[in-house]
């Protein structure tokens, strides 16, 4: 159970720090607007998290109920759908831009409604969900329920430290990456090692 939960919480952990819409967007805030607004942008996005943990956990549960073969089925498309995530990094521009162009300045409520909305309306997200959480679920005696809202409660708190992490030390985060080109590509790199990674875990 232990090692299960701390794999996945790597797992996400590299995620997190992997460059994508949401992470870029909370960095060019604070960079632009500072670190209130920042983190005002990642709590909004945290907490659209609940939503589509809330989704998972009874949609797919019921399917469990229902068949194993079915179940087994959706870990094969997490698998493929991860490989698909993978491809899609290995074609990606390595590098990170930080544009603060057309950057509204908002209140700190109005970011929170925003990455708040930006991630529940974002179904790549509830996707990425049915992916990745079904294989690391770790127990035979809790319900299904209570082990999607356990992995969602690590998957939040992970993403919270490294989002939380990101918007306090923007100015130096963008520093070291229009200084070193080379970041880019490791996390790129990375991200596609877990990705793989995981769909390996899960079919096995």
């Amino acid at each position: 159970m232990i090692e299960t939960l701390l794999s996945f919480a790597l797992a996400t952990s590299v995620l997190a720090l992997s460059p994508g819409p949401d992470n870029i967007f909370v960095l060019t805030q604070s960079i632009v607007n500072g670190k209130k607004f920042g983190l005002a942008t990642v709590f909004g996005l945290i907490s659209g998290c609940l939503v589509h943990t809330t989704l998972l956990a009874f949609g797919v549960s019921a399917i469990i109920k229902q068949s194993e073969y079915l179940f087994f089925a959706i870990k094969i498309f997490g698998a493929i759908y991860l490989l698909y995530l993978a491809y899609k990094v290995y074609q990606s521009d390595a590098n990170i831009i930080l544009s603060k162009k057309n950057i509204i300045e908002k209140t700190t409520t109005q970011l929170f409604k925003q990455g708040f909305i930006m991630n529940v309306l974002n179904p790549k997200v509830s996707i990425f969900f049915l992916a990745f959480f079904p294989g690391f679920l770790f127990s035979d005696h809790l319900s299904t329920v209570v082990q999607f809202y356990i992995l969602g409660g690590v998957f939040m708190l992970v993403s919270l430290v490294i989002f939380s992490a990101i918007a306090i030390l923007a100015g130096a985060i963008s520093t070291s990456i229009k200084k070193n080109k080379k970041i880019g590509l490791y996390l790129k790199w990375m991200q596609i090692v877990v990705f793989v990674l995981i769909a390996a875990f899960i079919l096995v």
